[in-house]
């Protein structure tokens, strides 16, 4: 009798989300609307509902028959392709809501900002964001200056060369090793600001839209311990 009833409460519990589930998505007025401090103070938000365990229930069914219509995502945000940090879910975001490009070690490259170029300028994303993270196994091996070359990994290679730069903009604070686990998140964040600057030395449109208040162009860090993203 009991199970019955738990089987009947779980039924009328599943029946609940499904009709409070968010079926839209985000549409070109509301993207218009929004403003880049507006789309990263609703992220920030987002990240909230991530930490606390609190994910908006969407109807993933209907947002993908809508979205299949056209899209109108509110940003685009750099990662790196690490699979410990699921971009949409750390911000509480669904199907359209956002442009994810990832790399190891989140640096850019010129089809990553031409892909930027087109969410913002063509496709009206108000948002850049570069996320790093903590724990970043690309930056480690930067740090610690893996031959990856001579392990016949060449494009490994010239991606961890992209990275060093920001290890010797780094103030040392003890020893340059990735085991130094203060000096090492200070270079994701400096891997991630520096990106930010690349972006727009590579990209003249980028760098007027972000000057002319159009969009933003920010630099953040995921938190792995806490899953807090930090806007720097």
């Amino acid at each position: 009798m009991e199970q019955k009833k738990e089987a009947i409460n779980t039924v009328e519990e599943e029946v609940e989300i499904k009709q409070t589930a968010i079926k839209s998505i985000l549409t070109a007025e509301e993207q218009a609307s929004m403003t880049p401090d507006e789309i990263i103070g609703r992220l920030k938000k987002g990240n909230e509902n991530f930490v606390s365990n609190n994910l908006t229930q969407r109807d993933h069914s209907k947002q993908r028959r809508i979205a299949a219509i056209g899209q109108y995502p509110k940003a685009i945000v750099l990662s790196c392709v690490d699979s410990r940090v699921p971009v949409e879910d750390v911000f509480d975001l669904g199907i359209g809501d956002i442009f994810v490009a990832r790399v190891a070690g989140n640096i850019e490259n010129r089809d990553i900002v031409g892909s930027m170029e087109f969410a913002t300028a063509v496709a009206g994303s108000k948002l850049v964001i570069v996320m790093g993270h903590t724990q970043c196994g690309a930056v480690k091996h930067a740090i610690d200056n893996t031959d990856a070359k001579s392990m016949n990994m060449i494009a490994l290679g010239d991606l961890l060369s992209e990275i060093r730069p920001s290890v010797d903009m780094t103030e040392r604070i003890g020893e340059v090793s990735s085991k130094n686990e203060a000096f090492t998140n200070n270079v994701i964040n400096n891997n991630a600001l520096k990106t930010v600057e690349d972006i727009k030395l590579q990209s003249p449109k980028l760098k007027e839209l972000d000057d002319n208040g159009t969009i933003k162009i920010v630099a953040a860090v995921y938190d792995m311990a806490t899953g807090r993203v930090n806007f720097l």
